[in-house]
């Protein structure tokens, strides 16, 4: 009788922790959408030219991954919930010194290094809060049943997208608000105080989550080097070389969306939130879908879907600069689709490692998706910084205005070329089946991808993907299902 009383402890307890969970991801969601989605606004705001919004992007991409490396370590010593608590702790105070940048430029103190020092601030920020990240993916993985993981993830993301919405929206009006009365900087500061505040909150939700705490088997352990000398051995290593090849170039645009609307088109803070807000909202109502279909399906499926869309998504930005274009039809592709390739993502991780590699794992996949967008920013910023116009409408013969669509352009043709070389590489893990139409569909694709590849002469065999089911090559330990 004991033990069926405990067995129905540890199940509440964990049911407590999934409703916590939630309400935290909200907390933190307030601190995203007043704080992290205007820190380029901030730059700008300060002085930050092209060129250092892409060593901002990248170095935050590259900063936050690293310090993964050390987090499974950490979890040797400590307790996850004492690590994630400390590290979320340092990331909210970070927000003093990024407040305090405003007032100096304000006093015209310092002004040429204030954009190298947010550099710096935002990116001990963002590595502090990564340093919980993989910590708390094993945490909720403990907690989290698998075959709800779908479903589960997919609520908690709308919730968290919701509060997003609805934070960024509100940040948007006050800030014009504030830059129509001249105070541009102090309506930042407000801001980024309410993002410190809500992060502070929600380390007193984590305090009550439960942790059913975690034993690391002896020899659990393989490096950064030896996961990546066997990744094109084994399923996870090549899905995370593709993710971390799509991040590249993605991020060649994605710091210069804001950049463009802000400084080439002259849209309002309002306008600008509007637009980055409508495939947040848009993917709302489809990661239900998504989730069903990761449950149902795999999570390899709604990956390759998503993916297809990948380079679409910056050609959007050429046809016209109107602003209720930009509203609709661009969000339209990414909310749609790229909110399930981030759930199936982090459900591919959990499928694919087990329980003692699943902080492991998820850190090496960000360090190679932080590579990819330092490497995908330091272009962009560079072709931002220092590429002609001319010379690329003399080579091209395409007459663009600015240099901005042709960033977006080449960041398509990169998301091409890593959908056709790298995608038909990865298998499903789960055991699943589809529906035949779709079975005959992917293979269809496939086929083309492969041809593709051959036909590029890229090094990469072409493995038969088409037989759904689980890998058994490993050769980094037993560390993949």
């Amino acid at each position: 009788m004991k033990k069926k009383s405990g067995e129905k402890s540890i199940s509440a307890k964990k049911k407590e922790t999934m409703s916590l969970s939630v309400k935290e991801g909200a907390a933190v969601s307030v601190m995203i959408g007043a704080g992290h989605s205007f820190i380029i606004p901030y730059a700008l705001a300060i002085g930050a030219g092209n060129l250092a919004i892409g060593f901002l992007n990248s170095f935050i991409g590259l900063v936050g991954p690293l310090t993964q490396l050390k987090s499974t370590r950490l979890m040797e010593k400590y307790p996850r919930k004492k690590i994630v608590f400390y590290a979320i702790l340092i990331q909210a105070l970070m927000w003093m010194p990024i407040m305090l940048l405003g007032l100096l430029f304000f006093r015209d103190i310092f002004t040429q290094y204030l954009p190298f020092l947010l550099i710096i601030f935002y990116s001990l920020h963002i590595g502090a809060g990564a340093l919980a990240s993989p910590i708390w993916f094993s945490w909720m993985g403990d907690i989290v049943p698998a075959k709800n993981r779908g479903k589960y993830f997919s609520f908690r993301n709308r919730v968290v997208r919701f509060v997003t919405v609805v934070s960024m929206l509100a940040a948007g009006f006050f800030l014009d608000y504030f830059k129509t009365g001249g105070f541009v900087l102090l309506g930042f500061s407000v801001l980024f105080s309410f993002a410190m505040i809500f992060r502070l909150y929600s380390i007193y939700l984590f305090s009550k989550h439960y942790d059913p705490g975690i034993k690391l088997k002896k020899g659990y352990y393989f490096s950064f080097f030896d996961f990546l000398k066997h990744s094109r051995e084994n399923n996870f290593g090549r899905f995370v070389i593709f993710v971390g090849a799509i991040f590249f170039a993605m991020s060649i645009a994605t710091p210069f969306f804001a950049v463009y609307m802000l400084e080439e088109l002259g849209f309002s803070y309002v306008w600008y939130t509007l637009i980055i807000l409508a495939p947040v909202v848009l993917s709302l109502f489809s990661l239900s879908f998504w989730g069903k279909i990761s449950d149902k399906y795999g999570n390899r499926l709604v990956i390759f879907i998503a993916a297809l869309s990948a380079p679409i998504y910056p050609l959007l930005w050429l046809f016209s600069t109107s602003k209720i274009y930009l509203l609709i039809v661009p969000p339209i592709l990414a909310g749609l689709f790229w909110g399930g390739f981030n759930l199936a993502t982090i459900n591919f991780v959990y499928d694919s490692a087990k329980k003692e590699h699943r902080s492991l794992c998820l850190a090496y996949l960000h360090v190679l998706m932080g590579v990819g967008i330092f490497a995908g920013s330091i272009l962009g910023g560079v072709i931002a910084k220092y590429g002609s116009v001319e010379y690329f409408n003399d080579l091209l013969n395409l007459g663009f205005g600015n240099i901005f669509l042709y960033i977006f352009l080449f960041s398509a043709f990169a998301r091409f070329l890593v959908v056709v070389v790298l995608l038909h590489r990865i298998k499903e893990v789960r055991d699943t089946k589809l529906p035949p139409i779709l079975t005959e569909e992917l293979k269809h694709l496939e086929n083309f991808e492969a041809g593709m590849t051959h036909f590029n002469g890229s090094m990469f065999h072409y493995l038969d993907v088409g037989d759904i089911g689980k890998e058994d090559i490993n050769k980094v330990g037993r560390v993949f299902r």
